[in-house]
């Protein structure tokens, strides 16, 4: 699993577009493993600091317990609409998977303002980040797997 500090560094591109629509919208949506194996999404808030991804959840939080029992999870950043008929002026959407590793060191928590006994901080390693988006009459995904590198693909 690479840390978001690794995947920038052997993804700087792609890394900066992740980075700039990660900031561009607030909430974005966490997906989850359930005791029985089935899916659960989420609404999530994320942060950068030290280098790395960062989620947060409250005391008693589903999305924590499905976290803490089995760590994999993936991420969807949405974004606006195309303007106009162009979809070419639509900036994408921005997928990642890999694993929340919770944090439980008392400084680290306290560095980061966590709200109060029982919250959860998880520090995210990627395998995996997608930009989706459409240029002329093709979508086009700019992929990054842990081991593989930056591949693109096209599709008509």
């Amino acid at each position: 699993m690479a840390s978001w500090q690794e995947f920038d560094r052997q993804a700087p591109e792609l890394a900066q577009v992740a980075r700039r629509l990660m900031d561009a919208y607030r909430h974005k949506v966490l997906a989850t493993v359930r005791k029985d194996g089935s899916p659960r999404v989420s609404g999530v808030e994320t942060s950068f600091k030290d280098g790395e991804l960062w989620i947060g959840s409250m005391s008693q939080a589903v999305k924590a317990a499905d976290l803490l029992r089995d760590p994999r999870m993936a991420i969807h950043v949405t974004s606006r609409d195309p303007e106009g008929e162009d979809p070419s002026t639509w900036e994408g959407d921005l997928k990642l998977a890999g694993r929340a590793v919770e944090i439980t060191d008392a400084a680290v928590l306290a560095s980061y303002g966590m709200p109060g006994p029982g919250s959860h901080l998880f520090r995210i390693e990627l395998t995996e980040v997608a930009w989706t988006r459409v240029e002329g009459d093709e979508i086009v995904i700019d992929g990054w797997r842990e081991g593989v590198g930056v591949r693109q693909f096209r599709r008509k």
